[in-house]
């Protein structure tokens, strides 16, 4: 799809994004990545409530999350949560293998993918369209948020010191699927002491990456969708 496709389709959502302070877009210009509101880093429910009310819930309404919503989620998931970490690298909300922060979330929204950065909390386009379904049937290619992890074997490369580099395959994947699952949890967490609803699956991997443009050291694991529980 053609960037100016998304320009198009982003104009229908602009009212849910109204707050974030992004300039209007209008037909011809390129899309703009969009800066989160500051992740509110307290109120809901406690940890322990979290954990009891934590569930897998797959009937999910596709109304959209609000951009501060949007926003506490994915710090959650994935933010930084103090300026230093191990190797010089700020650290994250969620743990991975010699900090080497191998995760990238794909935020599939209906307007378009995005790419999370935590260090400036904002979400970057990568393709235009609405791509939800790739992550699964049934209430996923219709609710509001889809999270694909797609891991960077290429992070695994230490610079200035092969000698602890990761570089064997069966731990990397033994270490990207425990950051995977660290991330996920934390999700999880996250949409039971907010009143959402989270869902972890499989998804269609051999298209996802074609479509999102990824290179070879990347590969797409798995999906999580998030939204609002449908009212009984």
């Amino acid at each position: 799809m053609k960037r100016r496709t998304f320009v198009q389709s982003a104009v229908a959502v602009l009212p849910a994004f109204a707050v974030l302070g992004v300039p209007s877009i209008s037909s011809g210009q390129e899309p703009q990545p969009i800066t989160l509101p500051k992740p509110e880093k307290d109120g809901g429910k406690s940890v322990l409530a979290s954990l009891q009310d934590r569930k897998t819930i797959r009937n999910i309404n596709p109304d959209p999350l609000p951009p501060q919503m949007l926003s506490n989620l994915l710090w959650a998931a994935f933010g930084v949560n103090r300026p230093e970490g191990l190797r010089g690298k700020p650290g994250r909300t969620a743990a991975s293998a010699s900090n080497s922060q191998e995760i990238d979330l794909y935020v599939a929204l209906p307007q378009g993918v995005y790419l999370y950065e935590a260090v400036p909390h904002r979400l970057t386009p990568v393709i235009a369209g609405d791509f939800r379904a790739r992550s699964g049937r049934g209430a996923a290619g219709t609710a509001p948020v889809n999270i694909f992890y797609v891991v960077d074997l290429a992070r695994y490369v230490m610079e200035g010191q092969p000698d602890r580099s990761i570089g064997d395959p069966e731990v990397q994947k033994s270490y990207y699927f425990v950051a995977t699952g660290l991330i996920a949890a934390n999700v999880y967490l996250f949409t039971a002491s907010q009143g959402l609803v989270a869902w972890f699956h499989n998804c269609d991997k051999v298209n996802t990456a074609k479509e999102f443009k990824l290179r070879p050291e990347q590969r797409v694991l798995f999906a999580q969708t998030v939204g609002y529980p449908v009212k009984a």
